[in-house]
């Protein structure tokens, strides 16, 4: 069984690696990441479907610090690392003509991902949080990595939004610590199940849940998101809106509502009832943008929102379509916001009324943007159609009527901003379009295209990861949340030797 702290240990070594030998051999950096998110990748698919625990220093599971891999976690590896894999090779040509420095780009790349790694894997809450900064930290230099006035401006919102939420963790780590005596989170969950939720507990809870819920930027905490998602990289929008968002806030609020203090039914409204909010407001302001960036943050929020509505219904079918509808968004987006750096890369553009008829002379650009864009709306036979058609069965199967129609709602306002996009830039042309310019436009080169073209054949097929549902793709990971505290105690500390 490959040991689980490979996953933060290559990464993070790779990444001094590079500072240190990155201005001898220029080549050097694209190489060393892009092979160190393939191993990455392939390490995370092998291990899906295992379960390991591994303290390090081989501690005590008293006082040591566990790496915990079961189902949910090994499902965030493969989530994580095939991502960055694929913002790692978009990065190779799109770096090199709008940024100076690769060594630091890959260097700061490569520590976010070994952030988000040991986020999923850690067993201990402090650790989480340790983990967590690490990632944060170096994706707020990756937002502001162009130096430019909006860049940094972006960047210095995204970090007093994340030093409030960071604030809000530790000092519920602090409170939980003090109520429990203990940092493992299996642990927290024994004293949890067997006193109850005491006063102190209850308040670091919402001090917890609090700072996770602006990590995830669901409405009202959503402020930060759109300008550090238009403002960063495109390759590193991909990874903030597919991976960072999802690992640093709801990840960690679904492991510590269904594993560590069991999800009530006050957590669970609130869970449905933020996630049908962002649905719809995020889905109003994602129409209402003009910048083709902006759209897809505002978006980001809007479709995770469904996540938190699946959650909050809390029945397994709704488990399914909430892991579903996070692996689908991973595809979906990440494929979107590189795409808006294809059109970035040849245009200089990011207004949609600047742009038109892309289509004529970025056909497979447009074409994969065309595919993530039915996909994200729930259009059949996409990918997206899927998960959000099980989430909406859900809510009906549990007389949630009212809050099932507003679900569509919100995939149809989806489609119709998704189509202002298309229209706009691709398949006709926005009110300022200018024909001189756009007769210089051409495809982008060919390895920015390997990532798009791998993500948009996986919205086409994404629909078998629905085959023999629970006993499928997805039913380690939906076994392991409503299986609840008592099974999360029993894996960690039954497999300590």
């Amino acid at each position: 069984m490959i040991n689980p702290f490979v996953f933060i240990a290559l990464p993070m070594g790779m990444a001094f690696l590079i500072a240190l030998i990155g201005h001898q051999y220029k080549k050097s950096p694209d190489f060393l990441a892009n092979l160190t998110m393939g191993i990455l990748f392939i390490l995370s698919a092998i291990c899906y479907g295992k379960s390991t625990i591994y303290y390090i220093g081989n501690w005590s599971p008293s006082i040591g610090i566990p790496l915990v891999l079961d189902g949910l976690s090994g499902l965030m590896l493969i989530i994580i690392n095939f991502i960055g894999f694929m913002s790692a090779i978009f990065s190779i040509q799109y770096i090199e003509k709008f940024y100076t420095s690769k060594l630091r780009y890959y260097g700061l790349f490569l520590l976010t991902i070994a952030g988000l790694n040991g986020i999923v894997l850690s067993g201990d809450i402090f650790s989480i949080y340790v983990f967590l900064e690490l990632a944060s930290i170096s994706s707020y230099a990756l937002v502001g990595f162009g130096c430019g006035a909006e860049e940094l401006e972006a960047a210095f919102k995204y970090l007093i939004m994340g030093t409030i939420a960071s604030f809000f963790i530790l000092l519920g780590i602090a409170l939980l610590y003090g109520a429990t005596g203990n940092l493992n989170l299996a642990a927290i969950a024994n004293v949890v199940q067997s006193q109850g939720f005491s006063d102190p507990i209850k308040i670091a809870f919402i001090f917890l849940i609090s700072g996770f819920f602006i990590k995830a930027a669901s409405i009202p905490f959503h402020s930060w998101l759109p300008d550090a998602h238009s403002s960063a990289p495109s390759s590193i929008s991909a990874i903030l809106s597919g991976i960072v968002v999802k690992i640093t806030g709801i990840y960690c609020i679904i492991r510590l509502v269904y594993n560590v203090f069991g999800a009530t039914v006050l957590i669970s409204h609130i869970l449905l009832y933020i996630g049908l909010i962002s649905i719809i407001l995020a889905g109003i302001m994602a129409f209402m943008q003009t910048n083709i960036k902006r759209t897809f943050a505002y978006s980001t929020i809007s479709q995770l929102g469904y996540v938190f509505f699946a959650l909050g219904i809390g029945t397994p079918l709704a488990i399914f379509g909430a892991m579903f509808q996070l692996f689908n968004h991973a595809i979906f987006k990440p494929l979107l916001f590189l795409n808006s750096g294809s059109v970035d890369y040849q245009t200089g553009e990011k207004v949609i009324n600047k742009m038109g008829k892309l289509n004529e002379k970025m056909p497979v650009t447009s074409t994969s943007t065309l595919i993530g864009s039915l996909s994200i709306s729930g259009i059949p036979p996409f990918n997206g159609f899927w998960s959000k058609l099980i989430i909406i069965i859900a809510a009906v199967q549990a007389n949630l009527i009212g809050p099932a129609i507003w679900a569509i709602i919100g995939s149809i306002l989806t489609l119709s901003y998704y189509s202002k996009v298309l229209k706009c830039c691709f398949f006709g042309k926005g009110a300022q379009f200018n024909e001189e310019k756009w007769k210089s436009f051409r495809e982008v080169p060919g390895l920015m295209l390997i990532p798009v073209i791998t993500l948009a054949f996986m919205c086409i097929i994404g629909g078998i990861f629905i085959i023999h549902g629970y006993n499928g793709f997805f039913g380690r990971p939906v076994k392991d949340i409503i299986n609840g505290p008592l099974w999360y105690i029993q894996s960690v500390f039954g497999s300590y030797k």
